[in-house]
């Protein structure tokens, strides 16, 4: 019983930590090249080649042995340190379509107060 707990445990950590690959890749494969060089960081292809190993590692391996465990440590360090890095860059907002603009702006332009 103690042992198909743990089972499942490490299954859904599998899940997880697949989650977490999948996540920067994704983001690492829509962010723009050159903000990856503005950033100082390597470049996009290399981030990608990573996180993809990272992400197939973590299918076919078993949680408990080395492989998963350096590709964890790659997409962390990329959701930990070169995203934020690229968000700055890149003038990275906190949302994907959001509008830039004054706080006093309504729908259809500025918003005067009566005036």
């Amino acid at each position: 019983m103690l042992m198909l707990g743990f089972a499942g445990f490490l299954g859904i950590l599998k899940i997880i930590l697949m989650a977490l690959a999948a996540f920067g890749l994704f983001d690492a494969a829509f962010r723009r090249e050159d903000a990856f060089r503005a950033a100082d960081k390597q470049n996009k292809i290399f981030w990608l080649i990573i996180l993809g190993i990272a992400l197939v590692v973590s299918y076919l391996f078993s949680i408990l042995s080395i492989l998963p465990i350096a590709g964890v440590v790659a997409s962390i360090v990329y959701i930990v340190d070169v995203r934020p890095a690229l968000k700055q860059v890149s003038g990275g907002g906190r949302g994907w379509g959001r509008r830039r603009g004054s706080s006093s702006d309504g729908p259809y332009g500025p918003w005067n107060g009566g005036r």
